[in-house]
């Protein structure tokens, strides 16, 4: 928990296990995985997904669930005004009668860093970049 609330952006269970060891902390993948398994479960991480699918985390606010903007080009995050969300989720819930209702949202577009200037054409490919402070990882731009 104290690992992940040193960071910033977001990182990846594998990430954050090297962080772990190279501090010197003995520590196994697996039970790196299964912390963050029940950190996201008991609310104390968000949780988006890279383009190839692998979960990511980052420590939750302490004012609760966040949803963020990530760019498709770099990776950066950005976390976002999501009432409305909440408001909608929250209505559909009472009214269908349903408990426990969650929901994800993921939205993804080109931060102002990667968008091509009038002259360099068309804005870059819907990938994930290698950055080397985030390894290729999604990286916060909330600062």
């Amino acid at each position: 928990m104290r690992a992940l609330a040193r960071r910033q952006d977001f990182v990846s269970a594998q990430e954050l296990h090297a962080l772990l060891v190279t501090d010197g902390i003995r520590i196994g993948l697996t039970t790196v995985y299964r912390a963050l398994r029940d950190l996201e479960a008991s609310g104390g991480a968000d949780v988006v997904r890279d383009e190839a699918g692998e979960r990511l985390y980052r420590t939750r606010p302490a004012d609760g669930h966040r949803h963020y903007l990530l760019c498709r080009a770099c990776g950066r995050s950005r976390p976002v005004d999501s009432d409305v969300v909440e408001e909608w989720a929250g209505r559909i819930a009472a009214d269908t009668g349903y408990a426990a209702v969650e929901h994800t949202v993921e939205l993804t577009g080109i931060c102002a860093n990667c968008q091509p200037s009038g002259d360099e054409g068309e804005p870059p490919c819907h990938h994930w970049e290698r950055a080397p402070e985030a390894a290729g990882r999604a990286r916060s731009c909330a600062n």
